[in-house]
């Protein structure tokens, strides 16, 4: 490689750090990233896109059992799992190559391999060629996080999965027990429940999807067991005894220890930044339970030294990720940055039904001393979700009751996750509920019904 020094070195090629690069380059600096596995990181790869094409795969299949009611007729209806992975990889690898072509054309210095930070400035790589040492002024930490395993509970890939082995599953479950009901693991019980897999979800907390609002989490539950999924929640899996092709789960709920068995079991309780061997320690960068410690322009304290996206914590969003990107190459430019608030971040969960939120929950935003006005509007009451066959779901609006500043919205149903971002710009433009009032929603859609749960915040619901 002849050019060892550049204006910014990006360590990981993920959604936050490719975009760091793409926009670092527009800016007119001289960029390399470096990545030990694929561009596009683990979101492209093994994350948001692949889960995405697969629940795509059971919602066709979860419609195509629902044709009678469509007027059609659908006979000997199945799915071949092999063939549902192939096209969810296939997917993954056209956005992964999409990233290659992307450097190419932005002239960014792509280095394959390990990176360490031996000293300020200064980035060590390993390749399978060799070490290659560069120096930058400024260095963007974007390694993102992996599956956090529980003792006793690690994953082996043929009984025990994360969530990679699930996206390659080794077989079909046919008894799946599901360890965690954040985004992922709900995800993947939805997918493996609808194409047929008994399905157990335990959750340590007192809901599924604990960190929606209270009233979703309850819709949720309802909803998935009405899809004959279990849910066993303010439950913990004390250990798992594997045996040929069976593991016998070591349930604690209500104080009392339960065991069941089954044929696959997926962990997914949360992840862990990835923080080791990168020489963090020796530079004095705090580290906080995995996490990089960070101000909110993402300053690790170390002059020079950026950490964006999962590394640097919550909420672990790419979207999150990809705009810290954009604001750290904005900062390191000189321009005027905006920091990236974690309440106006979108959260989005595509099981079936579909999950969406941002902002405070109505319990946060009690416990924060607001007075409050809540609007809800059933899928029910709106003529496209009924044309659509899609009743089940529900809108829900929280407002500052002295100001009418939007706080909050929490929805489920089908497509929330493309609806949710109305609120999103309703918040960034700093909408009032008068705003959302007087606006004209086109019909028939869905989206109407976020017109309506708005005005029965304030008792003026029409269709209800």
């Amino acid at each position: 490689m002849a050019d060892t020094s550049f204006d910014l070195i990006v360590i990981g090629a993920g959604p936050g750090g490719y975009v760091a690069a793409i926009r670092g380059a527009q800016l007119g600096m001289k960029v390399c990233i470096i990545e030990r596995e694929n561009l596009g990181g683990i979101c492209l790869n093994w994350g948001c896109i692949p889960t995405k094409a697969m629940l795509r795969s059971s919602e066709v299949f979860h419609l195509m059992h629902r044709a009678k009611e469509f007027g059609l007729s659908a006979t000997g209806i199945d799915y071949d799992l092999d063939a549902v992975v192939k096209r969810s990889r296939k997917v993954a690898g056209q956005l992964s190559g999409g990233i290659g072509h992307l450097m190419k054309k932005n002239k960014i210095t792509v280095v394959m391999g390990d990176a360490t930070l031996p000293a300020k400035g200064k980035v060590a790589v390993k390749t399978d060629k060799g070490t290659e040492n560069l120096t930058a002024k400024n260095i963007v930490l974007a390694t993102g996080a992996r599956a956090r395993e529980l003792p006793g509970l690690e994953a082996d890939g043929k009984l025990v999965w994360t969530y990679r082995h699930a996206l390659q599953p080794p077989h079909m479950p046919k008894n799946l027990l599901v360890i965690g009901s954040g985004a992922i693991g709900i995800e993947f019980a939805s997918f493996y429940n609808t194409l047929g897999a008994d399905t157990t979800v335990i959750e340590v907390m007192d809901r599924v999807l604990p960190v929606e609002d209270a009233e979703i989490s309850a819709f949720a539950k309802k909803s998935f067991e009405k899809q004959g999924m279990k849910i066993m929640q303010k439950a913990m899996v004390k250990k798992l005894d594997r045996k040929g092709d069976k593991v016998t789960a070591h349930i604690e709920v209500g104080g009392k220890t339960e065991t069941h068995d089954f044929d696959t079991v997926i962990s997914a309780v949360g992840i862990v930044g990835n923080v080791e061997n990168l020489g963090l320690d020796a530079l004095g960068v705090k580290i906080d339970r995995t996490h990089v410690v960070t101000d909110e322009y993402c300053r690790t304290g170390i002059d020079g030294l950026y950490a964006i996206g999962d590394i640097a914590g919550a909420p672990w969003l790419a979207h999150k990720a990809s705009h810290e990107g954009v604001m750290v190459a904005e900062l390191i430019a000189g321009k005027h940055a905006h920091p990236v608030k974690p309440e106006t971040i979108a959260g989005c969960t595509y099981c079936h039904p579909q999950v969406a939120s941002v902002g405070y929950t109505e319990a946060k935003a009690k416990e924060l001393g607001y007075e409050i006005k809540v609007g809800r509007f059933p899928f029910i009451g709106n003529g496209k979700a009924i044309a659509l066959g899609e009743e089940n779901g529900m809108i829900k609006t929280i407002f500052d009751a002295k100001t009418g500043e939007l706080l909050g919205a929490h929805m489920i149903g089908a497509e929330v996750t493309e609806l949710i971002q109305g609120y999103v710009i309703g918040r960034q433009l700093e909408t009032t509920e008068e705003d959302l009032m007087n606006t004209v929603f086109p019909h028939p859609t869905l989206s109407e019904m976020m017109h309506e749960s708005v005005l029965d915040a304030y008792g003026k619901v029409i269709h209800m």
